[in-house]
């Protein structure tokens, strides 16, 4: 299934995870940006907007928010957001990130660029986002969260250890496995330093990082919403119920045994001017 696929198909569980992670990292990265009345933000791969409707609300009746991602159905969920709360400054359209130009309304680029938990879905991170960046003003701002090392990590290992008795091929092998997992390009930014150089070597200067510190009871509602609403479901996806109700019981049970409490979701919040 896509990447899109997996999270249509889970956008009411991807969603219900927003007030305890998505939303608090949004919220920071909006606040990272420094966004002012009257500016254009794009944001990348928005979800349901957990960064895309605080952004709107800093920008203003005067700014524009595009929010793209190419799930459709969990940027409905954002629509549906953005008109009870009264805000018309901000289109969710279901776009190609890599592909995006930027609009006749906003002529001289975008002021900032923000993509929350995103950049490790994008096709080629390093291609993908310099051609993002490419598309803010000089001197307009980026902004990106990521997880900080280590975090989501015991939650991700007890995951994987239930998931391989029932299928090791998926578990080691699969599109959302543990080896894709630990080998995915987002280990390259997991650090301050390390995420700060990215950065740099992909057109920003000024960078700052600061980490927001986010651990999260482990609760049954939580910890299955959470594989459910995340790329961790793609592992579940040749499952049948009765089995993933098995996997469900048994992850639960493992993260008794080893005294997982909290799920670290502690991340990254990084911004960087565009240079000339």
């Amino acid at each position: 299934m896509s990447v899109a696929g997996t999270f249509n198909f889970t956008s009411s569980d991807f969603d219900s995870v927003t007030p305890l992670v998505w939303g608090p990292a949004g919220q920071s990265l909006a606040f990272a940006l420094g966004l002012t009345a009257g500016e254009s933000v794009l944001d990348v791969c928005a979800g349901t907007g957990a960064s895309a409707l605080p952004a709107a609300q800093a920008v203003g009746p005067d700014g524009i928010v595009h929010a793209i991602d190419l799930a459709d159905d969990l940027l409905e969920i954002g629509r549906v957001k953005a008109t009870a709360v009264a805000l018309r400054n901000i289109d969710f359209v279901c776009a190609d990130a890599t592909v995006w130009e930027t609009p006749s309304s906003v002529p001289d680029g975008y002021d900032a660029l923000s993509c929350s938990y995103g950049i490790f879905f994008l096709p080629d991170m390093d291609i993908s986002f310099a051609r993002l960046v490419r598309l803010v003003r000089p001197g307009g701002r980026v902004g990106v969260t990521v997880w900080r090392k280590g975090a989501v990590e015991a939650f991700g290992n007890a995951f994987f250890d239930v998931v391989a008795r029932y299928a090791p091929d998926v578990a080691h092998n699969g599109p959302r496995s543990r080896s894709n997992y630990d080998t995915n390009p987002i280990r390259r930014v997991e650090t301050a330093d390390s995420l700060a150089e990215w950065l740099q070597s992909e057109g920003c200067s000024d960078v700052q990082v600061q980490e927001l510190s986010n651990h999260v009871p482990a609760t049954e509602e939580f910890v299955w919403n959470f594989v459910l609403g995340s790329g961790f479901r793609g592992a579940l996806s040749n499952f049948d119920e009765s089995t993933t109700l098995a996997i469900r019981r048994e992850f639960g049970e493992l993260l008794t045994e080893r005294g997982i409490d909290f799920v670290d979701a502690t991340t990254l919040v990084a911004t960087g001017v565009r240079a000339a």
